[in-house]
């Protein structure tokens, strides 16, 4: 089955037209319990940076589907070629879409809302994996919205520091950096502060280090929230940080960061671990655990390369979607909504957990904190 995963791979890179393809063709018999029909809607090519991201998201898929198979389930995938400037309405008219119990895609905000209303006419659930513009969900209960836009994720991490560090001392270092994008959380994150009346003090990565440390609490915890996310400011408030430890013991200290933190933590880990950081996030790529290590070497046997080192990787996303969707739908079938109560699967790197809009469909509102301890380990924790 494997070499047969691969040749088909190789089919879907070579040509730019739609693709479509049955993983296994004794699915055509009636369906068992766990007999699930996937297709895939997303630009499955070699042209360029989206197809290349799909291909290994389709990948990890493919991966998904075979471990499923090894346990007994029965998965039938279609896939097809949608790149930004095909007409999905004409995809659509496939003899195969309409058979899907279940379609990820697509990539492009253009196409959501036909599909959306054929995956609505035929009762097939329809995951969108990735960002877009648009709101079908509102409107359409069979959509399942995995990605999480910046107010949303800025919501989750303003509620879960309040409810960690409700009794700390905020600390907030302007960074001086004219391109910075957070600039939404620490300002929204003071007004809950402030109607919460808990004292915070601003200083800025430029004071004087007599200045700079009268901003801490010798008291309390203190959290220090930087305005920005980029690497040059955060290694400039570590520096700065180091040298108030030195000037001035006696400090406690905490970080309080960004999900773009986790590019830089393979060379920040100890500075992490010394400040007790913690960085607010959807989701992680956990190097040291031995399932995704795992999976990894598998990757690597199957298609010959690496992952791309992107956060999150996209096979590894694929491969935790499509796990929770074929377990989920394969035991509770149509009443399958993707809640905490009804998760069968744990993640290798994206958590999901959905929450219905009304009458419309579902978001996913999973989100975690990745603690940097003093001990030098790393825990994850839930929300």
């Amino acid at each position: 089955m494997r070499h047969f995963y691969r040749n088909i791979l190789l089919v879907v890179l070579l040509f730019s037209s739609n693709v479509i393809w049955a993983a296994d063709n004794k699915m055509e018999s009636p369906k068992s319990k766990n007999s699930i029909s996937v297709g895939v809607m997303l630009p499955l090519h070699n042209v360029d940076g989206d197809g290349r991201r799909m291909i290994e998201y389709y990948r990890g898929i493919l991966m998904a589907c075979d471990q499923l198979k090894l346990e007994g389930f029965h998965i039938d995938v279609h896939a097809w070629n949608v790149p930004i400037d095909a007409d999905i309405k004409q995809i659509l008219l496939n003899n195969y879409a309409n058979k899907c119990d279940l379609i990820f895609g697509p990539l492009y905000s253009k196409q959501v809302k036909p599909l959306s209303e054929f995956c609505k006419a035929y009762n097939i659930k329809l995951v969108i994996p990735f960002s877009i513009t648009g709101n079908d969900v509102v409107n359409n209960p069979n959509i399942f919205q995995v990605y999480q836009d910046n107010l949303s994720l800025n919501t989750s991490a303003i509620n879960s520091y309040i409810e960690r560090f409700s009794d700390s001392h905020p600390v907030f270092i302007d960074c001086n950096d004219s391109t910075s994008r957070k600039s939404n959380f620490t300002s929204n994150l003071r007004k809950v502060l402030e109607a919460k009346r808990i004292a915070y003090n601003i200083t800025n990565i430029k004071s004087s280090d007599e200045s700079f440390a009268k901003a801490f609490s010798r008291n309390k915890h203190n959290v220090v929230i930087l305005n920005s996310d980029h690497y040059k400011e955060l290694s400039a408030a570590i520096a700065k940080l180091d040298k108030m430890s030195s000037l001035y013991p006696g400090f406690v200290v905490s970080m309080f960061g960004y999900t773009e933190w986790l590019i830089y933590a393979n060379y920040e880990f100890n500075n992490f671990c010394r400040y007790d950081t913690y960085i607010p996030t959807v989701f992680y790529h956990n190097q040291y655990s031995a399932a995704t290590t795992s999976l990894e070497k598998s990757y690597r046997g199957w298609f010959k390369e690496e992952m791309q080192p992107a956060q999150p990787r996209f096979a590894i996303t694929g491969y935790d979607h499509a796990q929770f969707f074929i377990r989920g739908i394969a035991k509770y079938g149509n009443k399958f909504v993707g809640s905490k109560s009804q998760n069968v699967y744990s993640s290798l790197q994206t958590p999901l957990c959905f929450e219905k809009l009304g009458k419309g469909g579902y978001v996913n509102n999973s989100f975690m904190l990745i603690h940097y301890l003093y001990n030098h380990s790393i825990e994850s924790l839930a929300y």
